[in-house]
């Protein structure tokens, strides 16, 4: 078996590419234009394999420019030949997608003919119905449909042009809104609902979640990962005798716009949007007897994609992140049968994941790699541009994000963790993106590493303008199950205390002959706090806080100054052993990534949350109230399984939820 594809480089074709390695034997052969060279080799390398073969060609050029001797040579040999390179872009313009999506098309199809191949896959799209009204199933492709877009118009022509010039036999796929991969989120693009992720972090950021939004009903969208599609396209290729047919790659249940929104502003923390006056009440009752052309909605949807009035709230809506050109497109008009994809699918064990059980994964992805806020930012930029900063525990969590945003700004990141691998990976992200980093391994629980490390750096760099103390250990076990376990505190303190100081001095001879440094030190609310189970954990934060405040004073006139972070609880790697705390509200490493930013950025000698700050009060205006509260809540989150070396669970969950929504951000 030997494949042909086109449009491997990009986010579909990606995957796919990954699904025909891991589950298919054979050559596969991918088309890649000469200035893309390196960037192919770099994803085989990703890839791992030797069965990878570019083939230099062009989508513009006829029979897509290959050498005619290699097509000679492998006439009669491929199996499949799958095209995804196109555009898959709302916002472009007529003659690209002319080009991209029908002439490109035109050219692997008659590519695919002179090699002979067995089968062409051709990957259209939903958008080929157009505005058609009602279900539109798979049989359907040509019902005198509207086409509202050069998108639309182009997706329309590349698959009449399979279903009418191709000699060879073909199958067609027509995925709806592709998001990001549901067990990763990667996301290599800005589409689709992301273009709305920029406004929900803004309400997330100014309003509090409970706050209830009043929205409308906007119809129905449809989204699947692309893990799905690339999986369901791989099986529907290798199922025999389904050639001349289309494929809905769809949801098989239409998604109201709000309840997308509302899964992304939940996955966000965002406040989400409740509508009064839906389809429920338009479409029923005396309203329901109003021609749809007549509609409000109907008025709504052709004003969006009016060009004179997206002309008019293109600098508006662009502030936010939302082309004006995507507001029209917003819902679909047909609803989207499926029936055929299911039955080729049953009994294979693939389908589509109800959306809420991936949108966090989704945002979470976005808000670490796509959102470039804080590279936007003037003030960022002016902190930390060609600023070295050393950042430790970036391989995860909080120091891995920050490390990115750092670079997104122009800053210069220093790698620092236990393993190599994981900071290469880091340093070749950041690097992908135009920015540099340096990768610097060590254990930072040995004081000797710590030592050579600092040497290192201080010989190799021309400065050191920031250190981010992140690096750090939780444990979470009660006194009572701590007696014979000693090396808890001292492993915890060795960390959290004495390895972070032992940088920080090691680096502080350079910082004074700069005449300048700062400091982070990423504490805890617990400190503030002091809740159960945390005695070792909250200990090493606290001395951390207190050598800072105490050496502050020394080094503040050789322009030296520190910034302590008392951080509310995080969704990191660190936390998630304890698995009551998937239920928990937490802030996202992201979030907290900015607090990073802005104590460099600003320079406060502390950063903390009103919550943290109620906490320190209370213990200094009625401490034996405090402990009273705190007792109870001891009582109410029991140690975990892991604490007590057994496998039973706590039957107090909804006491204990509810605890952590009023205390929200404190690590119980």
């Amino acid at each position: 078996m030997s494949y042909f594809v086109t449009g491997a480089t990009g986010f579909i074709g990606r995957h796919l590419v990954a699904e025909l390695l891991d589950h298919r034997e054979g050559e596969v052969f991918v088309l890649v234009r000469s200035g893309s060279l390196a960037r192919m080799e770099a994803l085989i390398r990703r890839w791992g394999t030797d069965r990878v073969t570019p083939v230099v060609g062009d989508l513009s050029a006829d029979a897509l420019g290959v050498d005619p001797a290699w097509v000679e040579e492998h006439r009669g040999r491929i199996d499949h030949f799958f095209h995804l390179a196109a555009i898959y872009d709302m916002t472009a313009d007529d003659a690209t997608n002319q080009v991209m999506n029908v002439d490109g098309t035109r050219h692997a199809v008659r590519l695919a003919e002179e090699l002979q191949v067995g089968c062409f896959h051709q990957v259209s799209s939903v958008a080929a119905a157009g505005e058609y009204r009602g279900r539109f199933d798979e049989t359907m492709f040509d019902e005198g449909q509207h086409l509202p877009s050069p998108y639309h118009r182009t997706k329309f022509e590349s698959e009449r042009i399979v279903r009418e010039e191709t000699s060879v036999p073909w199958r067609v796929y027509r995925p709806s809104i592709v998001v990001g991969d549901s067990q990763t989120g990667a996301m290599d693009k800005v589409d689709g609902p992301y273009y709305f992720f920029p406004l929900m972090k803004a309400m997330r950021d100014r309003l509090p979640a409970w706050l209830p939004l009043v929205g409308v009903d906007l119809g129905d969208t449809n989204v699947v990962p692309v893990d799905y599609v690339a999986t369901a396209m791989d099986h529907i290729a290798h199922t025999p005798g389904l050639d001349g047919q289309a494929f809905h790659l769809v949801n098989p249940d239409p998604q109201p716009v709000v309840d997308v929104v509302n899964a992304f502003c939940a996955a966000a923390g965002a406040p989400r949007f409740a509508t009064p006056v839906d389809r429920s009440v338009t479409q029923a009752g005396p309203l329901a007897l109003v021609p749809r052309a007549l509609r409000p909605s109907t008025y709504a949807a052709a004003l969006a994609r009016n060009g004179l009035v997206q002309s008019a709230l293109d600098p508006v809506t662009s502030q936010l992140g939302v082309p004006a050109e995507v507001l029209g497109h917003v819902g679909f008009a047909p609803v989207f049968d499926s029936r055929r994809t299911e039955k080729a699918l049953s009994g294979s064990g693939i389908g589509v994941p109800d959306l809420e059980t991936y949108a966090r994964t989704l945002w979470g992805y976005w808000e670490e790699h796509l959102d470039t806020s804080s590279g936007r930012d003037k003030g960022n930029r002016a902190a930390l541009e060609g600023k070295h900063v050393v950042i430790t525990g970036a391989s995860s969590g909080i120091g891995q994000v920050t490390a990115l945003k750092v670079a997104q700004c122009g800053g210069i990141p220093v790698l620092v963790a236990r393993g190599k691998d994981k900071l290469e990976e880091t340093k070749a992200v950041i690097e992908s993106r135009g920015g540099t980093a340096h990768v610097y391994p060590c254990d930072l629980s040995d004081l000797d590493a710590i030592d050579a490390l600092c040497a290192q750096i201080s010989a190799e760099l021309p400065s050191v303008d920031f250190v981010v103390n992140n690096a750090g250990r939780s444990i979470r076990r009660s006194l009572k199950l701590s007696h014979d376990r000693f090396h808890d505190f001292e492993r915890t303190m060795q960390l959290n205390y004495f390895g972070a100081i032992r940088l920080v001095m090691g680096l502080i001879p350079v910082m004074r002959e700069q005449r300048r440094g700062h400091i982070v030190n990423i504490s805890s609310i617990g400190v503030q706090t002091n809740p159960p189970r945390f005695s070792a954990y909250v200990a090493s934060k606290a001395a951390l806080d207190s050598w800072s405040n105490v050496v502050s004073s020394e080094l503040v006139g050789d322009g030296i100054t520190f910034t302590g972070i008392h951080m509310p609880l995080v969704r990191t790697p660190m936390i998630a052993p304890t698995k009551i705390y998937d239920k928990f509200p937490t802030i996202s490493p992201a979030q907290a990534a900015d607090l990073v930013i802005k104590a460099m950025v600003e320079r406060p000698h502390e950063i903390n949350t009103a919550l943290g700050n109620a906490g320190a009060i209370a213990h200094t205006v009625a401490p034996k109230l405090a402990f009273r509260i705190l007792n109870m809540a001891y009582h109410v989150f029991p140690d975990s399984a892991a604490a007590r070396g057994d496998a039973g669970q706590g039957s107090r969950e909804s006491e204990q939820i509810m605890l952590a929504r009023v205390f929200k951000g404190i690590h119980w």
